[in-house]
């Protein structure tokens, strides 16, 4: 076999309707795990910046805050 490139062009996928449905269905109760795995990362990074002093909410809205 040679060790040149080949392309390919695709023109046309031809596919049943509800197999598309069916893998679209697929795809959307697989985004269900994905999004609470990346759900669970973003909070725990918002926990480590709010563990860093001057930075979090507890800094814009704390006690010693005056609004002049």
């Amino acid at each position: 076999m040679t060790e040149g490139r080949r392309e390919v062009v695709v023109t046309d996928v031809k596919i049943p309707f509800w197999s598309m449905v069916v893998l679209m269905v697929k795809w959307a109760i697989a985004a269900i795990p994905a999004v609470i795995i990346l759900m669970l990362i973003a909070a725990l990074f918002s926990m480590l910046l709010g563990m860093i002093p001057g930075i979090g909410w507890h800094h814009f809205f704390g006690m010693n805050r005056t609004w002049s």
